[in-house]
């Protein structure tokens, strides 16, 4: 494929405090990104700069403004560097306002890059949720801030691997919170935007949805709970009559098990935990998350900021590497898709 033909995928750097910049750097290091994407790094240049010399690294950094103005190649790292942060005063690990409005301004230019489509997807970096709030953000997370900035009313979270994919009908909520907002409305919209999302974007022509229960043995026919036959089974019923391989609700403590080893192609999970737990269980180290219904393909590490080990070299890129491929990979399937 010709360098000009691929993909231009936007990165953020994340918390200039935590190891996003430094899995950045340990990510470009790998030619395979190349071969897939054309990257650019949002982020800021004095740090970035810090983390080369914290690693032993001779890699050329290029400053640009627009995207269309990098060199794609491997060994050099092209910048859009939009803050200027003073490196004797960024301590690892120690997050502050401008730090955290950094961060927040790094993931507001990839929006802008992604909706004016001066780059194809985007990737972020890790970010931290005291850092947002120092800078004064009201914002929860990269999703709910992604979802406000794009006006994207129905939107999921979905954390990918090669042998599991899951979904949230909700996210960052407290669990009782978290069950008293299940409609089946709310878990009929995840399915679908999932359902589409694994045609258009993972380019399964035919999805195989499982959908989990809410309580222990999926309620055991109102046994151990309502929300089963109250909630649920009608969202998979409506879902199967237009047509999708959507079945369930299947207990919990079975249905992962059964994708794992490619049963479906897909569990959607009722809350953070019940979805979170069994994935990082599989996909620890090359999970991905990635937000879907939004007009634009944005992905992510499944991790957090790590500051307890930021700037001692000790931070591991899968997790980005794996982000930076399916973004790429995201955007050469819209695309044939558009044909």
């Amino acid at each position: 494929m010709d360098i000009y033909s691929k993909p231009i995928v936007g990165i953020t750097m994340g918390d200039p405090v935590g190891i996003g910049p430094e899995i950045i750097v340990l990510s470009l290091q790998n030619e395979s990104v190349y071969q897939w994407c054309r990257p650019v790094v949002i982020g800021d240049g004095n740090i970035l700069d810090k983390v080369l010399g914290m690693l032993n690294q001779h890699i050329d950094m290029h400053i640009i403004h627009s995207p269309n103005e990098g060199k794609f190649r491997h060994g050099v790292i092209d910048l859009i560097s939009m803050t200027n942060l003073n490196p004797k005063e960024v301590q690892w690990g120690v997050p502050n306002r401008d730090t955290g409005s950094a961060m927040i301004a790094y993931i507001e230019k990839a929006i802008d890059l992604a909706i004016s489509k001066d780059i194809n997807a985007f990737v972020t970096g890790p970010i931290n949720k005291l850092a947002m709030k120092m800078a004064d953000n009201p914002f929860a997370g990269h999703t709910e801030l992604l979802a406000a900035r794009a006006h994207a009313k129905n939107y999921v979270m979905m954390m990918a691997g090669n042998r599991l994919r899951v979904v949230l009908v909700t996210i960052h909520h407290s669990l009782k919170e978290a069950i008293s907002s299940l409609s089946t409305e709310k878990i009929l919209n995840t399915i679908e935007i999932t359902y589409q999302s694994l045609k258009s974007r993972f380019g399964i022509d035919s999805p195989r949805i499982a959908v989990a229960g809410l309580n222990p043995h999926a309620g055991e026919k109102g046994l151990f709970g309502s929300e089963e036959e109250e909630m649920i089974h009608p969202a998979v019923s409506r879902a199967q009559e237009k047509g999708w391989n959507v079945s369930g609700p299947f207990p919990p403590d079975t249905v992962f098990y059964q994708a794992v080893n490619g049963v479906f192609d897909c569990v959607v999970c009722m809350y953070h935990d019940q979805g979170l737990i069994p994935f990082k269980m599989v996909h620890f180290m090359d999970g991905v998350n990635t937000t879907l219904g939004l007009p634009f393909i944005r992905t992510s590490v499944d991790h957090g900021t790590a500051y307890e080990i930021a700037g001692t070299g000790k931070a591991e890129p899968g997790s980005m590497i794996e982000a930076i491929r399916m973004a790429a990979s995201h955007a050469v399937n819209i695309r044939k898709g558009r044909r």
